[in-house]
């Protein structure tokens, strides 16, 4: 895809705004970009040096060679994904990453996690609409299996995440949190 149309979409998806018709276009072009690679990452055996590489092909952006990915690994997009250093993404992950998901540096994310960046309009006349808004995730975020992470969601660094928590609400920094909805239990202390 061109730049021109790439940088459109990147401004468009973190602008807040509902998506339009020629956004859905070009979304719709990344997303079967993103199929063509992901059925690369998760049908047949690479080394951690290749998965880097089709993750780096996948996000259009450089991975870390420390990035360590166990697929299959599912995204409907894949350009608005930023990882940093010594990230972890075990098996089963799914990121709607339309609306921007950061990754900072040492994060931890278990098996079968979602991280939702879009969602629909409440009133049903317009439930068709979809609105981006981005996920960022701090240094030395633990996230674990199964939990999910909804648009909108900071979780600061330090922050565990428990497994199976749906999470709502911005994260503190170090803080534990579990449950649906994810609840701040206590936070971890620092050396």
């Amino acid at each position: 895809m061109d730049e021109i149309r790439l940088k459109k979409f990147y401004e468009h998806m973190t602008s807040g705004k509902p998506v339009e018709e020629e956004m859905l276009k070009i979304f719709n072009e990344l997303s079967q970009e993103a199929l063509q690679i992901t059925m690369e990452i998760n049908n047949k055996y690479h080394t951690p040096d290749e998965l880097v590489e089709l993750f780096s092909k996948l996000t259009n952006k450089h991975v870390d060679k420390s990035f360590r990915l166990f697929p299959p690994f599912y995204t409907d997009c894949g350009i608005n994904i930023t990882v940093g250093k010594n990230v972890f993404i075990n098996a089963c992950c799914k990121f709607q990453d339309q609306g921007g998901i950061t990754i900072g540096d040492g994060v931890l994310i278990g098996h079968n996690v979602t991280l939702a960046t879009l969602n629909h309009d409440e009133r049903p006349e317009f439930r068709q609409n979809i609105t981006p808004k981005s996920i960022k995730i701090g240094n030395n975020v633990w996230i674990g299996s199964n939990a999910t992470i909804l648009q909108g969601v900071t979780i600061g660094d330090g922050a565990i995440i428990g497994a199976n928590a749906v999470v709502t609400k911005s994260v503190p920094k170090n803080a534990v949190v579990v449950g649906i909805p994810a609840k701040v239990i206590r936070f971890v202390k620092e050396n």
